[in-house]
């Protein structure tokens, strides 16, 4: 195999690890939306983990981010604004990417 080919398989691998945490910490960051939103909703314990859960399943229904903040959006009723959701996932992500750092470290 030669030098070229060497690089190339790691510059693959680095993009793969990379897209692999990108996918861990927007699922973490949905996670703790969704726990934020359970806070809001008056949802504890196992009953906050379990909403938490459905706000992550809800990311895979479309591309982007519009279907969680939907979702979240909705069963929030008014509790908070789509913008407000949007700006809480920003404020989040960077704590999920750290959280997820953490733990790959």
């Amino acid at each position: 195999m030669s030098t070229f080919d060497d690089r190339e398989n790691a510059f693959e691998a680095k993009f793969a690890h990379d897209e692999e945490m990108l996918f861990k910490a927007q699922a973490r960051c949905n996670k703790l939306l969704g726990l934020w939103a359970a806070d809001l909703q008056g949802l504890t314990g196992d009953d906050a983990e379990a909403y938490a859960k459905t706000v992550v399943i809800a990311d895979f229904e479309e591309a982007g981010h519009e279907d969680v903040v939907r979702k979240v959006a909705g069963d929030l009723d008014g509790k908070a604004s789509a913008d407000e959701i949007r700006a809480k996932m920003a404020e989040i992500l960077p704590l999920a990417k750290e959280q997820i750092m953490k733990e790959v470290g």
